[in-house]
């Protein structure tokens, strides 16, 4: 505050400090990301003076609160004005002036300071009530939508009350004023563009979506003057368990989850120590529906002090935003934008702590072998969410990765990467996956042949994340994961089940297929890894699978992983005829194009020229038929 002009005997004008004139600009334009935030701040202060007064009162039974005490909100459509009215400590003049006169002073955290530093030198314990306004700036967030402002309070225990009036453009008064009871009016005028806020439902909506658990009733004026509740007044998570129904977990997972079915598992929690927060989550019991995934940011909601700051704090990381719910902490300030929470290191430490809770949940129900049942359900629903973890959380990889379930070649239920290292070959060096479009295209996929022969167990991998994963995590349990398509040369070193025929040479047909095919393969080489197919893709051992390579194709981005390997069944009659067709030295070209696009095939992907190999197998179809007459 600086100077101080004396207008008359009433009315006192007062020069804001030009630190002042930049905090109300930044406040206006830049610190807060909604609008409608202003109705928290001023509904937060008079929260807290009205705590202060209860707690003042403990002491001093002059300053009981009235039965009735509430926080009032009253639009009027006529004078555009709405006012915000609460029983509480109120302010003198002195207070008025310093608390919003002066830049980011807050009669809150002087309150709360003072009696923290008296108790300390007591050696007492540390009682000091939960207030929410500790920074002094969220009253100015009332120009938002108002060009003028004033406030009437009178202190609790005196008879004097006083009028401080502004529009925020460089000066305030201050006059001498009645008011009937001690606490605060502020009154705001508001702007043309701001008429939203003089409706009834507009101003219930607002309540309940950033102030429904603020522990002091609030109440909203109608138009026929009829005061209606606006919040519920109790915070469900900073309740102990004992008090709280499973019909109240219900009805709460449903409003902060917007779903309609029951919760999976509930996690409700208190930590304490350093750092201290209360922790309300859910994890679904159904699947969301949502046709088109275009935010995976975690939704759970930030509070403050009881009061809601944003959903977007990111609590939670990607990979695990289907989990819906609060965490409210004291260790945070209440007046700071979204954009300024992202760098608060106390923000960052909560972050930690609720990964890690949701995670040793989802690890102790991922090993209780008498619900497997029910953690499949859950898998069924959030497991291509959770891999997204093991591609994106380096950290945290290894621990997701024992919640991972898979189907594979030779279970008839779901596994474990640990129930697949239990049962692998005493010679096998890796844990081998197949990645295809869809379950059923897996099963039947050609590359799967040579490793059935040997009885060795794959992976059959689907969802839309499972290209991608598998590389970032690199090993389980020592043993490295490989893509059949990158595994010749480990299958070479396991011998077939049984007795298989002697291959015949096809060594003049390799070097027809490499002439032919050599813009569009790496390599073509004979194979014993399959039974029933002719011919099958590999990987050329550089760079990404196939399935990674096709994705990256269908993107339109290259992969600089050279082109795929064509390998062959000597032993199938295909291969035979054309063999025999290679060794008359018959031009081959044709058929090895064909060949190359069945392979392309029976990977899931296309032929090179859809019309050309049309044509073709229309014409081996007519020499067919040209042969059987």
């Amino acid at each position: 505050m600086s100077e101080t002009d004396t207008v008359n005997a009433n009315l006192e004008r007062h020069e804001f400090g030009a630190e002042v004139g930049r905090l109300l600009d930044l406040v206006v334009h830049a610190l807060y990301s909604d609008r409608e935030i202003f109705l928290r701040e001023l509904v937060a202060n008079s929260a807290d003076a009205t705590d202060r007064r209860r707690f003042e009162a403990l002491t001093n039974e002059a300053l009981a609160l009235p039965a009735d005490a509430k926080i009032r909100i009253a639009p009027d459509k006529a004078a555009k004005t709405l006012t915000i009215s609460d029983s509480g400590i109120g302010m003198s003049k002195e207070d008025l002036a310093r608390n919003l006169g002066t830049i980011a002073r807050s009669g809150t955290r002087a309150f709360s300071q003072s009696l923290g530093d008296a108790k300390a030198a007591e050696g007492a314990e540390d009682q000091r009530p939960s207030l929410i306004g500790q920074f002094g700036v969220g009253f100015y967030s009332a120009f938002m939508v108002a060009d003028r402002v004033t406030v009437t309070s009178r202190q609790a225990g005196t008879d004097a009350a006083w009028t401080w009036a502004s529009d925020g453009k460089g000066s305030y008064t201050l006059e001498a004023a009645s008011r009937e009871q001690a606490g605060t009016d502020i009154v705001l005028h508001l702007k043309d563009d701001a008429d939203e806020y003089l409706e009834s439902y507009r101003l219930d909506h607002v309540v309940k979506k950033w102030a429904d658990n603020i522990a002091v009733p609030i109440a909203i004026v109608g138009e026929e003057g009829k005061e209606e509740a606006a919040n519920k007044g109790t915070a469900l998570w900073r309740k102990s368990k004992s008090e709280i129904t499973e019909e109240q977990y219900k009805e709460f997972y449903r409003t902060v989850s917007h779903n309609f079915d029951e919760p999976w598992a509930t996690l409700h929690w208190r930590a304490e120590g350093a750092l201290e927060f209360s922790g309300l989550l859910f994890v679904p019991g159904m699947k969301p529906f949502m046709p088109v995934e275009d935010d995976r940011r975690s939704k759970v909601r930030l509070h403050v002090r009881r009061m809601f700051i944003t959903d977007e704090a990111e609590l939670l990381p990607n990979w695990l935003r289907f989990v819906s719910g609060v965490v409210d902490t004291d260790d945070l300030p209440l007046n700071v934008s979204r954009e300024m929470l992202q760098s608060t290191p106390a923000l960052q430490k909560i972050r930690r702590a609720v990964t890690t809770r949701v995670v040793n949940e989802l690890s102790s129900r991922s090993k209780n072998a008498e619900k497997q049942d029910e953690y499949i359900k859950f898998y069924e629903n959030f497991g291509p969410v959770l891999k997204e973890g093991v591609y994106e959380d380096f950290e945290r990889r290894a621990e997701i990765a024992p919640l991972l379930r898979f189907r594979s070649t030779t279970e008839a239920g779901w596994t474990t990467l640990g129930d697949y290292v239990s049962r692998m070959k005493p010679e096998q060096e890796a844990i081998y996956y197949l990645v295809a479009d869809d379950a059923d295209a897996a099963k039947k996929s050609p590359q799967l042949e040579g490793f059935a022969a040997r009885n060795v167990e794959v992976l059959l991998l689907s969802d839309h994340v499972d290209a991608f994963w598998p590389e970032q995590l690199g090993k389980f349990d020592d043993k490295p994961l490989r893509s059949v398509t990158q595994a010749s040369a480990d299958l070479a070193k396991l011998k077939p089940e049984g007795d298989a025929p002697e291959a015949p040479q096809a060594d003049k047909l390799v070097a027809a297929l490499k002439l032919a095919l050599d813009k569009d393969v790496s390599d073509v080489r004979t194979t014993d890894r399959l039974v029933d197919s002719a011919v099958v893709l590999a990987s050329s051992g550089m760079g990404p699978d196939l399935q990674m390579q096709r994705l990256m194709r269908r993107a339109g981005r290259g992969f600089g992983g050279g082109s795929p390997v064509l390998e062959i069944n000597p032993r199938h009659p295909l291969i035979q005829a054309l063999s025999a067709r290679a060794e008359a030295d018959e031009d081959i070209s044709e058929s090895a194009g064909t060949l190359l696009d069945l392979a392309r095939i029976q990977d899931g992907d296309g032929p090179r020229d859809p019309v050309a190999f049309a044509r073709a197998v229309a014409a081996a179809l007519a020499g067919q038929a040209k042969t059987s007459e």
